[in-house]
């Protein structure tokens, strides 16, 4: 009998919240997203702010603690780790593991972000200061990022397996056909294969709807032990497997373009929630651009490496295929404030418990995969979740 981790089934989602909109824009701050997300995850959780011990957030420093003080929480367990779009996956491990610890008892993940708010009002967007690698030995050689890095990784695997643009394209119009069912996202219209590849390039192999978009948006997801979220009025959605890898910084130091740390950190995900990636009902996974899909899907292990593009092409992501993936229309159609990790665990808690509209709403999804991306194919984590305690 296989053994089971420790801490699998311990801790769950119980509120969620997101927040996005079809004109890209939500006409607020940063800060008033945060406290709004915050706010409504935690009365779907049938919460009080005061409940809350613990803060997770990702951006600045300190910024777990700058939130937490301008909602009036003196949390005794806090973290601001900050490894790009997949940081509030990384937030949901660590959580599982300070709720199987007693280290706090309700944990609140948010995020909220305007950038194209910001840049309308003609203020100069934040994308963060390079880092002292990417100073001396990239920047310098015009490599354009981060979709320098990504178009890299698209062209290798391309030379290498025999993908296709238009294998690529169909990612996109996949995702659009889901994000069509879901009235906050940014676009809405139908696209088709070749109106991807008639989009301009932005980096060659790469088109415009290849590209994730920017828009404000933001999102909050509440944390408890299994125990406290059975009393809670929402189905729970419960933590069964987590895990996390990063296997470069610079593009230019990844051991392999068509290789991805989710390589690791999905196997050894689903190993402890006891599952194969068969079994899994629905995946929301990071999109910055259709190559970061096609990737993770290999790298999960739902196709063999190598076999990306013709898994894809088969409409196998779209409404009514064999893998359901990113049925909120995900950040090539749905939303991107800069960091999209946290809406795929709000659309896989809401999958799990079974609450979406028809179309979108998987039927009898009980496991449900929510993948974050973060840097240039950089840091990768796997969530697992599950309808049930155990399988």
């Amino acid at each position: 009998m296989t053994e089971v981790p420790e801490l699998r089934g311990r801790a769950a989602i119980v509120g969620v919240a997101d927040l996005a909109s079809p004109t890209g824009e939500l006409g607020m701050s940063g800060r008033e997203v945060e406290v709004r997300m915050a706010t409504e995850a935690i009365a779907d959780a049938g919460l009080q702010m005061s409940d809350v011990d613990a803060v997770f957030a990702s951006g600045n420093y300190g910024v777990s603690m700058s939130i937490a003080e301008h909602l009036g929480i003196q949390a005794r367990y806090t973290d601001s780790t900050s490894v790009g779009g997949s940081s509030f996956e990384v937030h949901v491990e660590h959580a599982a593991a300070a709720l199987a610890l007693g280290l706090c008892e309700v944990a609140l993940i948010v995020y909220g972000a305007t950038p194209r708010t910001t840049m309308k009002a003609g203020q100069k967007r934040d994308r963060g200061v390079p880092t002292s690698e990417l100073l001396e030995w990239e920047i310098p050689f015009g490599l354009r990022m981060p979709i320098g890095g990504y178009a890299l990784a698209a062209s290798r695997h391309m030379a290498v397996y025999g993908t296709t643009q238009e294998q690529l394209a169909s990612i996109a119009v996949s995702t659009r056909e889901w994000a069509r069912m879901n009235p906050m996202a940014r676009y809405q219209d139908p696209i088709s294969t070749q109106d991807v590849l008639d989009s301009p390039f932005v980096c060659e192999p790469l088109h415009k709807l290849d590209c994730c978009l920017v828009t404000d948006g933001g999102g909050a997801l509440v944390m408890t032990s299994a125990d406290r979220a059975r009393d809670l009025p929402k189905p729970p959605a419960y933590v069964l497997g987590a895990s996390t890898c990063h296997t470069h910084l610079m593009i230019s130091a990844m051991p392999d373009l068509t290789v991805t740390a989710a390589s690791v950190s999905g196997p050894k995900a689903f190993n402890m929630a006891g599952i194969k990636p068969g079994d899994v009902d629905v995946v929301e996974t990071y999109d910055s651009f259709t190559i970061t899909v096609l990737l993770c899907v290999e790298d999960l292990g739902f196709c063999a490496k190598g076999e990306g593009g013709p898994f894809v092409e088969a409409n196998t992501l779209g409404p009514g295929g064999d893998l359901p993936l990113n049925t909120n229309g995900g950040g090539l159609s749905f939303t991107h404030p800069g960091m999209y990790g946290i809406f795929p665990l709000v659309e896989a808690t809401r999958q799990v418990r079974g609450e979406l509209a028809e179309g979108r709403q998987i039927d009898n999804a009980q496991i449900a995969v929510a993948h974050g991306s973060g840097g240039v194919l950089s840091s990768m984590s796997t969530i697992v979740l599950g309808s049930e305690e155990t399988l």
